[in-house]
């Protein structure tokens, strides 16, 4: 759909109108377009930050978490001042400045299968930000049933990947990993860390499929998966196929589409036998001397840390060489930043070493 551009909107655009496969008609189509930003994060930040710069006319972001200071590092809509604030409406705020004439949709609020048809339905187009693969293949399935393309990227370490999905019959996400991978086998960047100039690239390369998809320029990269490597900057892409018996399956569920537990399905909640406890639970054991011990998997630099005694520092690459310190006759608290990595290696602990003695802390140590 194309809306009339006023003329401030002509001269800020100028660069854009300039150009053979844009012009002004293009510059309307953008105005005119609806996109839906899941996740403020790292890749967030910057699809959100060259939408609005190129005159998407309705950006909605959708973003449950709050800025954290170790995400100042990639995620640059940000600034020390966001830090406690919602990531949906700090990024609002610094994007109002960059482009005032772009309506912004906040949802300061998880995605759920309870909320996503009815919210992607008021959308043209799809960007997943997501860092976890129960998000992702919830977001797939539901812009499958909407019937919506989906702009995907996905970042590890040093690597990144992008692609379209469910454009024009094109192949779904499900088309390519059809099945999740083993719970916990594929940490994300609080665990595993990530150079912060990667989620610039990938995002970027996000922000641009969406804008050739509103334009209808260039070829998209549907049926492709485009993967970087930010070491050598080598690049490759992988065609992907459609799978109508993935398309199929996602259809048949629709109508249980608001019961399905993607959480489930990716593995997280089978471990049903996790002992947790909460950060004042922990805080309850030093009060009334508990005879405890505390496993800290993160590395030695992270902080806050817990100046206690019987704290062990085994971050988890090195955890196995700590094996012989960790007590299998008392309570043994797992800690670790956000309460990621203390769950792997809580299972390794189980699976290698027979530990039935073990209790995650929930939420990590962030708050402590």
């Amino acid at each position: 759909m194309k809306e009339a551009l006023t003329d401030i909107e002509k001269n800020r655009y100028s660069r854009h109108i300039l150009l053979d496969k844009i012009g002004l008609e293009g510059q309307e189509k953008l105005k005119g377009a609806k996109v839906l930003v899941i996740g403020a994060g790292g890749l967030g930040c910057p699809v959100l930050q060259y939408l609005t710069a190129a005159g998407v006319g309705t950006i909605g972001i959708i973003d449950f978490d709050i800025v954290d200071e170790t995400n100042l590092q990639r995620q640059i809509l940000f600034t020390v001042n966001d830090v406690g604030v919602n990531k949906a409406e700090a990024a609002e705020n610094r994007l109002r400045q960059l482009n005032p004439y772009v309506r912004f949709n906040i949802y300061p609020e998880r995605l759920t299968t309870k909320n996503a048809l009815n919210l992607f339905s008021e959308y043209d187009i799809i960007v997943d930000g997501t860092d976890n693969f129960s998000t992702r293949y919830l977001v797939n399935d539901a812009c499958v049933i909407t019937e919506k393309p989906l702009v995907y990227g996905a970042i590890y370490k040093f690597e990144g990947q992008v692609a379209v999905f469910n454009f024009n019959g094109g192949p779904s996400y499900r088309c390519l990993f059809p099945e999740p991978p083993k719970s916990g086998s594929v940490p994300n960047c609080s665990e595993v860390g990530v150079i912060g100039v990667l989620p610039g690239l990938i995002g970027t390369q996000q922000a641009n499929e969406v804008i050739k998809l509103i334009l209808e320029i260039g070829e998209p990269l549907s049926g492709k998966l485009l993967t970087y490597n930010s070491l050598d900057n080598s690049s490759f892409t992988l065609n992907v196929n459609r799978s109508e018996e993935q398309i199929q399956k996602v259809l048949e569920e629709k109508d249980n589409f608001e019961n399905m537990d993607y959480d489930f399905f990716c593995g997280i909640t089978s471990e049903s036998n996790l002992n947790e406890i909460s950060i004042e639970e922990l805080k309850g054991f030093f009060t009334a001397s508990e005879d405890f011990q505390i496993v800290d998997v993160r590395e030695e630099w992270e902080q806050p840390r817990v100046d206690k005694e019987n704290v062990i520092i085994a971050p988890l690459d090195e955890l196995e060489e700590f094996v012989g310190k960790i007590s299998k006759d008392k309570k043994v608290v797992v800690i670790c930043q956000h309460g990621i990595r203390s769950i792997a290696a809580i299972r390794y602990l189980k699976k290698e070493y027979n530990f039935d003695n073990l209790i995650n802390l929930q939420g990590g140590i962030v708050n402590w």
